[in-house]
């Protein structure tokens, strides 16, 4: 599925991912500045978290909470290699049930859960942004 959508729309787009997307781990692509953390944001909120929502970057995984369970999201930016990730124990969190948002990937190929959607995030010439969810 493809998405085009202007930031006033995003909210729309996150529901209609949500509701369309049976899979719980979703990994986000696309380059820097594309949008990915800011989507992650709308999905969080359309979930019901109610707390702020950041990138985690330094921090690798952030936690909130919502009125169905966990959400986590991952940033595997700083990962040197997959290695690392076991070391806060990745895995507990891919196979909790809960709902996992990971950028960068591609950093981990090895470790990511064979039933994983994938979204890729693009720049549009207008501005706009082209989601491909698979």
């Amino acid at each position: 599925m493809v998405y085009t959508f202007a930031l006033n729309e995003i909210d729309e787009v996150a529901e209609k991912v949500l509701q369309e997307n049976p899979k719980k781990v979703l990994l986000f692509h696309g380059q820097m500045g594309a949008g990915k953390t800011t989507f992650i944001k709308a999905l969080a909120k359309k979930l019901g978290v109610i707390n702020p929502t950041s990138s985690p970057t330094f921090s690798l995984v952030n936690e909130y909470e919502t009125p169905n369970g966990l959400v986590y999201h991952f940033d595997m930016y700083r990962l040197k290699n997959e290695s690392e990730a076991f070391d806060f124990g990745i895995e507990d969190y891919f196979y909790s049930g809960h709902w996992c948002f990971i950028e960068w990937a591609e950093n981990i190929p090895n470790l990511i859960p064979e039933f994983h959607s994938v979204i890729r995030i693009e720049i549009a010439e207008d501005g706009k942004r082209m989601l491909h969810l698979s």
